[in-house]
């Protein structure tokens, strides 16, 4: 027991020590035993010692989320079916950890949080230059691309990093793996290694993307479409080269792509249009093309100027026939006009007689008149130009070329040019309807109303009030003058 420095308010002694009664201290005077004070738990705050918040004072550790633990299993679980290393699979668990107790994270959506736990691993795996697409995880996830897309551009400025960006090469080597093309599961013939395929596949990638067939497009059927036919030309047999897409896909155990046969029929089509330019060859069919990619792919540069160069020429030449024809069929069609009835029915009974006897006629166009020249040959006035007939008014003579103005559209530019942009060949036109317009001319009158609803600048709308308040009371004025 120890001596403190009290007395006892019951006998005045100063005999008080305080007793330790199990786990509670109280201090006792000795003399009338009575008890000066009991102890607390926690004592005064001059003593030396503070409040204690009850959590910080149990043992117990805070036991973490569900959905947290769920999320670290779904980590791992996609990180062992890449065959990640478990440098890559720690990372993606500390970048999971972060992003989930995050504030842009705590209140989302399970599919939300689903997209999580697959930009995690995304982010570690391309911090460890391991390829990896987007798609790809979008896929093992079974979530929608562009939440997932969403989500990757959100965890980037939540953990603030920098992922570095991903390579088509180091893609295509990684997808190249995936076709079990190896002698030991296909016969040799039709063997190929991963290395050879992915090499010749990113050269038929390259020459895709020269002619704009990857621009907007979904990276696993480009792959696909390169390295099959990489695969038909890196050895062009006739066992190759009658394998189709969905019996190559089932050969190399891979799942096919249904717009994987589209972009091969796009890269063949390409590569047709090179080969026709190679010298030593008359072009080559969509079948026998993998005969000649080697070539194409080795003078792709050259090969591409040059169809350029001959697709130009040839515009230009099918411009040229078709303003010729024009021309021909408007002479023929004013000769015929400047041409009398009569005359008319006896050109026509010519020609039958002509046809009758066996004779052809003449293919010769009758010589041009001039302007103000009659059949009968008295020369007339020449008729002003109005600007009804210029335009193509339906009651003069303009209303022919109006209407074959009408029938014949403009084409897109994307449909003119060789090599274009999947957006502008396949251009959606916008239908207007015509006949909401055909009575605007721009000479109607406009209303006060519709005047009213423009709008003014502040300085018009001050000024505006200023004369309506004035006119307001030079109107008062008058009628108060008129009463009186």
């Amino acid at each position: 027991m120890l001596r403190a420095a009290r007395s006892c308010p019951q006998c005045g002694s100063s005999s008080v020590v305080q007793d330790d009664l199990y786990a509670e201290s109280q201090l006792v005077c000795q003399d009338c035993g009575s008890v000066v004070s009991e102890g607390l738990l926690v004592t005064d705050t001059g003593a030396g010692t503070e409040d204690v918040r009850y959590s910080h004072s149990t043992a117990v550790s805070k036991v973490p989320c569900r959905n947290l633990i769920k999320g670290l299993q779904r980590v791992r679980a996609l990180c062992r079916i890449l065959r990640l290393s478990y440098d890559v699979e720690e990372l993606a668990e500390v970048y999971f950890r972060q992003a989930y107790t995050h504030t842009s994270f705590i209140r989302v959506t399970l599919a939300k949080k689903e997209a999580l736990v697959g930009c995690c691993v995304l982010v570690s795996c391309r911090l460890r230059n391991w390829p990896l697409a987007l798609g790809t995880i979008s896929g093992l996830v079974e979530t929608d691309p562009a939440l997932v897309g969403g989500v990757f551009k959100q965890l980037e400025k939540v953990l603030d990093v920098e992922v570095p960006k991903s390579s088509i090469t180091y893609v295509l080597e990684a997808h190249s793996r995936e076709y079990k093309l190896s002698s030991a599961h296909v016969p040799e013939e039709l063997a190929e290694t991963s290395a050879d395929l992915a090499k010749r596949a990113v050269a038929l990638v390259e020459l895709a993307t020269d002619s704009w067939i990857v621009t907007g497009r979904h990276p696993v059927p480009i792959m696909m479409a390169a390295i099959f036919i990489g695969w038909q030309s890196l050895r062009p047999t006739k066992t190759r080269l009658r394998y189709s897409l969905n019996k190559f896909c089932r050969l190399s155990h891979m799942p096919l792509n249904k717009t994987a046969a589209q972009r091969v029929g796009e890269m063949r089509e390409v590569l047709c249009r090179l080969g026709q330019e190679i010298p030593w060859l008359s072009g080559g069919a969509p079948d026998d093309v993998a005969l000649h990619v080697e070539d194409i792919l080795q003078h792709r540069h050259a090969l591409l100027r040059e169809a350029l160069r001959t697709h130009e020429a040839s515009q230009r030449a099918e411009e040229e026939e078709s303003r010729g024809t024009e021309e021909e069929e408007e002479e023929e069609s004013r000769g015929t006009e400047g041409e009398s009835p009569g005359a008319q029915e006896d050109r026509r009974g010519t020609q039958e007689e002509t046809q009758g006897n066996g004779i052809q006629p003449s293919t010769v166009d009758p010589p041009p008149r001039a302007p103000g020249h009659q059949p009968d040959g008295t020369d007339s006035p020449p008729e002003p130009c109005t600007l009804k007939a210029v335009n193509g008014d339906p009651e003069e003579g303009g209303g022919e070329t109006q209407g074959t103005q009408e029938q014949r559209p403009a084409v897109h530019w994307g449909k003119r040019a060789m090599f274009a942009p999947p957006c502008a060949r396949h251009a959606k036109v916008c239908r207007t309807d015509a006949s909401r317009w055909a009575e605007v001319n721009g000479d109607e009158e406009i209303s006060d109303s519709e005047i009213d609803s423009y709008i003014r600048r502040p300085q018009e709308v001050r000024d505006y009030l200023q004369t309506q308040q004035q006119l307001l009371a030079a109107t008062e004025d008058q009628e108060y003058s008129g009463k009186k």
